[in-house]
């Protein structure tokens, strides 16, 4: 057996598409289009076609994806904004340099999303807040509740914000992710369910005026003529050759995720009388980002399987509410009970595509050996 164990194996999916991508990136360079050249209207193309939305633009990373929607929807100096603790510092990050205020809830235990009935304790207690959005993550690849978040956004008139950085590809209740919240962000970052060779993120909307908006605010702002600024804005282009990449990608994303969820799935089956496995809403398709599992004895489960050769990632060890640059927007050690605990026992193992089944049962014979010992 190989024991050459990838967390994740970009290589070997390169061998599978590196002809057409050598073609595409080819392309780009004969026509000399690198900002704004025609693949990227042909991805945002496909990228709607893919999700039902109506509207997709891309733009230069996740982050950027998350401050632009915020700028989109005019959220600013003294608005807040709702997003989970238990996530990673863009999510929060984009909120503060928008000029708003992250308000931190907890999520659940078992998805490990954002809690709502969390939401509705903050809502209510801070009727004082100009609070105008939920930011939801969905963590891990699963898309949050938004059945119960819309009703929660109703009742109280705000505007869902989806971080689907970690979840492009998944479903709930029928609809894919992309048309789940007034805007959807997911990033292209290499490690992500659909990720490119750098950079790069993108945004869904079926709104048209937010769609005019963000297009106008990827490119500084600016209206119909180049110089004509509208709006302040950002420099937050994708860069043709990663459309180009990407559009390739899009060709075997579908076939990585069914094999994500079958390798889950045999995990699941393997380690449920032993950790505690992930679990997945009814209606939901994960599109498996990662792999976590819980366990109490974190620290050496990780140096156990660091011996055996088996990856794998903390994500993420410390709560935003928790970490010294946020500290001030939060309530301190024993406000976020939940993402407390879990942030000291999650562990992610290998779930990409191109895992062989040898190695799959590799990690799941040292893993619960570990357990048995």
């Amino acid at each position: 057996m190989n024991k050459n164990i990838h967390f994740l194996d970009l290589f070997q999916q390169q061998k599978i598409i590196k002809d057409d991508i050598d073609a595409s990136i080819s392309r780009v360079l004969k026509h000399g289009k690198y900002i704004m050249g025609p693949e990227i209207t042909e991805l945002e193309g496909h990228l709607c076609e893919y999700t039902g939305a109506k509207f997709c633009i891309t733009c230069a990373s996740g982050t950027d994806a998350l401050l632009l929607a915020l700028l989109a929807l005019n959220i600013g100096e003294g608005d807040a904004v709702i997003c989970p603790s238990f996530t990673f510092p863009a999510t929060a990050e984009a909120i503060i340099l928008a000029g708003a205020k992250p308000i931190f809830v907890d999520v659940s235990d078992k998805t490990y999303n954002i809690c709502y009935k969390d939401i509705i304790s903050v809502l209510d207690k801070n009727s004082d807040l100009m609070i105008k959005a939920i930011m939801p993550v969905d963590l891990f690849g699963l898309p949050a509740n938004y059945k119960k978040l819309k009703e929660i956004a109703v009742k109280y008139d705000l505007s869902i914000i989806s971080d689907a950085a970690q979840s492009f590809g998944g479903i709930f209740e029928n609809q894919k992710v992309g048309v789940l919240s007034d805007i959807t962000c997911t990033s292209f970052f290499p490690a992500k369910p659909l990720g490119c060779y750098g950079d790069g993120g993108a945004l869904f909307t079926n709104d048209p005026d937010i769609r005019d908006k963000l297009i106008s605010l990827r490119a500084h702002g600016k209206g119909k003529e180049k110089y004509e600024i509208l709006r302040i804005g950002l420099n937050s282009r994708l860069d043709t050759i990663q459309a180009a990449i990407l559009i390739n990608k899009m060709k075997i994303l579908d076939w990585e995720i069914r094999e994500r969820d079958r390798i889950a799935k045999i995990y699941n089956e393997a380690f449920k009388d032993y950790f505690e496995v992930p679990a997945i809403l009814q209606n939901s398709f994960s599109a498996w980002a990662q792999y976590t599992i819980r366990v109490r004895n974190r620290d050496k489960l990780v140096e156990f399987l660091k011996e055996l050769n088996i990856p794998s990632m903390i994500y993420y060890p410390v709560p935003m509410h928790l970490q010294p640059a946020y500290l001030d927007y939060g309530k301190g050690a024993g406000s976020m009970p939940v993402s407390e605990k879990i942030s000291g026992e999650v562990l992610s193992i290998p779930v990409h595509p191109y895992l062989h089944e040898e190695q799959q049962e590799y990690i799941i014979e040292n893993l619960v050996g570990f357990i048995k010992k």
